[in-house]
């Protein structure tokens, strides 16, 4: 099973099933009332009816005010192709955030921002919560996962080096890809290891697996619960492999015209299109309001 957004105008998403085909849509609710029972609606779910994907506008299923929590430096290998491998690898997970106005759906078309050579391309894995967390220990929570999905989370990466902070450059306008969410019973502990992959126009750049973690999912959340309470639909994106594009010699990042492919096993794969500066305006307006909500 996956699930996606549906943009139904004037404030409306609906959160629906995707056929195994791709080729239809089965609404199961609206978005505030899935992420009520994210559980429940995922136990109901099934068939193969409801409409056609090409007659509706896919959105991320993310509420307005869902956190999106991004891991940073989780790979030991990408730790040391880049400009941390002098540094010690730190106690507690190096955590940034991504507004949810910068996540977009398989397919999308992400544009390169004027000031920038190119976008870096990072492949990784989504855990979305789907219950409420405070103070959890790391099994609870791990239980509460609801589902994971295949990310994309593409750096502009002169903007992340002016600062030691790295927001700007992991919020250019639909940089972040996000596939459609897969239930955690159909996924399994990502601790057991899961084949994450990225390729671009073709050729394979990351090759990895999620049980190389440094700091695994289970115990980021409950180290987060700590300090603030995540709530249903919250997402937390867990990091990418080695072979990112700016450590390598020379660099290697994405210009327009390049497709990156990020394929994680059981999650599926993810296919984005980079263009120019000169379309982001249209880019942006192109998920209409949807964009300005989520």
């Amino acid at each position: 099973m996956r699930i996606v957004g549906i943009d139904r105008g004037r404030g409306r998403v609906d959160v629906a099933g995707l056929s195994e085909d791709g080729s239809r849509v089965s609404v199961l609710a609206g978005l505030e009332e899935f992420w009520a029972d994210p559980r429940g609606w995922l136990e109901r779910a099934g068939g193969e009816g409801g409409e056609p994907v090409a007659s509706v506008e896919l959105v991320p299923p993310v509420l307005p005010g869902a956190r999106v929590i991004c891991i940073g430096l989780n790979y030991l290998r990408h730790v040391a192709e880049g400009s941390y491998r002098d540094e010690a690898l730190p106690e507690h997970p190096t955590l940034f955030a991504r507004w949810t106005r910068s996540l977009t759906v398989d397919g999308a078309e992400v544009p390169v921002p004027d000031d920038e050579d190119g976008l870096d391309w990072e492949g990784e894995v989504v855990a979305w919560v789907g219950d409420t967390l405070v103070d959890a220990d790391p099994e609870q929570a791990l239980a509460a996962v609801v589902g994971y999905s295949t990310f994309n989370d593409l750096t502009a990466r002169r903007a992340q080096k002016q600062t030691s902070q790295w927001i700007l450059g992991k919020n250019a306008d639909r940089s972040g890809p996000l596939g459609p969410m897969v239930p955690a019973g159909e996924v399994g502990d990502l601790r057991d290891g899961l084949r994450v992959r990225t390729r671009v126009n073709g050729e394979p750049v990351q090759d990895g697996s999620t049980d190389e973690m440094v700091y695994p999912v289970g115990e980021t959340l409950a180290h987060i619960s700590r300090t603030f309470t995540l709530h249903p639909g919250d997402l937390l994106a867990t990091g990418t492999p080695s072979g990112v594009g700016y450590a390598r010699t020379p660099p290697w990042l994405l210009r327009p015209g390049d497709v990156v492919e990020v394929e994680v096993e059981r999650l599926g794969v993810l296919r984005t299109t980079v263009v120019g500066s000169e379309h982001r305006a249209a880019a942006v307006a192109a998920t209409g309001a949807g964009a300005s909500r989520v």
